[in-house]
């Protein structure tokens, strides 16, 4: 029968799950571990986990560590052993940096070592997949798989799980239609649905671009705030708005709308993120504060996108050589970079700045 999930069904009932609070389990090497979200547990779900046998451990990524003065023995993450008594409030203190000016001393922390962790890391991936803050409470009870079986508990093993977690999910057109649009009323939006249950993602065309030759393109990461609401901490709207006029005005193009809110973190995230910058912190600070890196987008979604609707050379409207790169390594060839610097104000002129000295954007 194939009734039963597979594994990428698993992996979005995992999400699902966390987000919603539930723990999960997740399994390798002869190891079992419970996981939850330090984000979204609540607090009797806190209170039961730590009464199961062992050490309970927040596990952090290195660089909220960093800003945390744990020591990150596991390189890219750190275990924290979490005290007998604590509750939801400290493992809220700890995850989320909203406070850090506020209560600047946290620790000190006890910090395990040595040990495989990839299963730890691993729960740090599904968090980052569902758009969580980066950090998971987790414990290793001897009765992790009975627990899993009696409560219902979705079970992940790690060895089916991580090459989903890496790989770019395949993307299905599920379907197509003519949309005129102000930039052009020859437009044509297509609607793409990956695999593993995340956010679907749209190519626009605009005229009937030649599939002979390089289309002028542009990979637009979705931003609410300044695609929709007009935001000035950004340049996204203008950027948008700028591509779509210029393929107008040569009569040909394809926008790649892809749902990477924050660079890749979310909206909830990124409403962190200006939290932070809010204190004075710029926007790689802010993500690394957080949690997350730089940049947490994959602009591989892109480039097979396009390649699914028959385009292998670009134009490329960007001022992101990270999305050059990308693009040609995954056989889309570019043939050309085309500058696009619209949008600064007052407002956004230090986050453009901070894009030009630590991302490296040309602008």
């Amino acid at each position: 029968m194939s009734f039963s999930p597979d594994i990428q069904e698993r992996l979005a009932r995992a999400r699902a799950d966390l987000r919603m609070g539930v723990p999960i389990v997740v399994t390798g090497n002869g190891q079992s571990i419970l996981v939850a979200s330090s984000e979204t547990i609540a607090e009797q779900r806190l209170k039961d986990i730590q009464a199961l046998d062992g050490e309970t451990v927040l596990v952090i990524t290195a660089r909220r560590a960093e800003t945390l003065k744990a020591r990150a023995y596991d390189t890219e993450l750190a275990r924290i052993v979490m005290p007998a008594d604590a509750k939801k409030g400290w493992v809220g203190c700890v995850s989320d940096p909203a406070g850090d000016l506020k209560n600047p001393m946290k620790g000190p922390f006890k910090t395990q070592r040595g040990g495989d962790v990839s299963l730890h890391r691993l729960a740090l991936k599904l968090m980052k997949s569902a758009q969580l803050l980066p950090a998971a409470v987790i414990k290793a009870p001897e009765n992790a798989a009975k627990l899993a079986l009696e409560h219902g508990l979705t079970v992940i093993p790690e060895a089916l799980a991580a090459p989903y977690m890496s790989a770019a999910s395949p993307m299905n057109e599920v379907v197509h239609a003519r949309l005129p649009i102000r930039a052009a009323e020859a437009g044509k939006l297509h609607i793409f649905r990956p695999e593993n249950g995340e956010e679907e993602h749209y190519a626009i065309e605009i005229g009937q671009p030649s599939r002979e030759a390089p289309v002028l393109a542009r990979l637009h990461s979705a931003c609410f705030t300044g695609d929709v609401l007009g935001s000035l901490k950004c340049d996204c709207g203008p950027q948008l708005n700028g591509a779509l006029a210029q393929m107008g005005a040569e009569g040909a193009g394809v926008l790649l709308y892809l749902n990477q809110e924050g660079r890749g973190i979310g909206l909830a995230n990124k409403m962190r993120a200006y939290s932070l910058q809010d204190q004075g912190f710029d926007t790689v600070q802010a993500n690394h504060r957080l949690g997350f890196e730089d940049d947490e987008r994959d602009f591989r979604i892109g480039a097979n996108l396009l390649k699914k609707i028959g385009f292998s050379s670009v134009r490329l409207l960007t001022n992101n050589p990270k999305k050059i790169k990308m693009m040609q390594d995954t056989g889309v060839e570019v043939t050309e970079r085309v500058a696009l610097q619209v949008g600064e104000n007052a407002y956004n002129a230090a986050y453009l700045a901070t894009k030009a000295k630590k991302s490296g954007h040309l602008l």
